[in-house]
């Protein structure tokens, strides 16, 4: 296990990544596999499908130890010393760059709590794809907050207004969104950041957008709320 601590953009915001975080990634994968097929998310803008792991899938066991693993770098690097897990999952990006709608084609963010915590596994991914964070170009937005929300989400839907159809996911910077920084997808990879952050997964193009997790490109979400 190899972690590193990086602080990206003008708040100089903690990125945690931890490389050979699991040291077991064929054994997570066959629970991954054994899971599919995953459904769509009903009301989700995730572009992909999503298998939510239960307390009763032997997946669970997979979901408890990564999170007591990673609570130490959670405590370093936010000091955060308790979390409550909110929901961990297998996830596949399945939609074609064409069928995206407006908002899959933007960054995005998961929550405005500071104490909201996301933890990204990649398990197996494409060559070139992982994961980038963004500035808002009209706000200089990079960490969406109670304070800010409705000045980033009124910036937001004026853009995505003029964001051209079928323009595919944003993998660099363009005129409205700005890249600060970015990281691999590396099997056994983990990432921690705040859920606040602007970010979007860089889908490199021909990517195979298969829903079977032995083809498509699977990670494991987890998002974390601190106490």
């Amino acid at each position: 296990m190899r972690p590193a601590l990086h602080r990206i953009g003008n708040e100089q915001a903690p990125v945690v990544v931890i490389d050979g975080f699991s040291g077991r990634l064929d054994e997570i994968l066959n629970l991954a596999d054994a899971l599919a097929p995953y459904p769509e998310i009903a009301g989700s803008y995730y572009p992909g499908v999503r298998r939510v792991i239960t307390a009763a899938d032997r997946a669970n066991d997979y979901v408890e130890k990564s999170c007591g693993e990673a609570g130490q770098f959670i405590a370093g690097a936010f000091d955060i010393d308790k979390f409550k897990l909110l929901e961990a999952s297998f996830s596949i990006v399945t939609t074609d760059p064409a069928d995206l709608s407006s908002p899959q084609r933007a960054p995005h963010f998961d929550s405005p709590d500071p104490k909201h915590f996301a933890m990204l596994h990649y398990l197996r991914v494409p060559t070139g794809s992982g994961t980038a964070f963004y500035r808002q170009r009209a706000t200089g937005i990079e960490r969406v907050t109670e304070r800010n929300i409705a000045q980033f989400v009124t910036a937001a839907e004026r853009d995505a207004a003029q964001l051209k159809a079928g323009s595919g996911y944003i993998n660099s910077s363009d005129r409205f969104f700005e890249q600060i920084a970015a990281f691999e997808a590396i099997p056994d990879r983990l990432l921690i950041y705040q859920g606040g952050l602007l970010h979007s997964g860089i889908i490199p193009a021909g990517m195979n957008f298969s829903a079977d997790p032995q083809r498509g490109r699977l990670t494991a979400n987890f998002f974390l709320l601190g106490r």
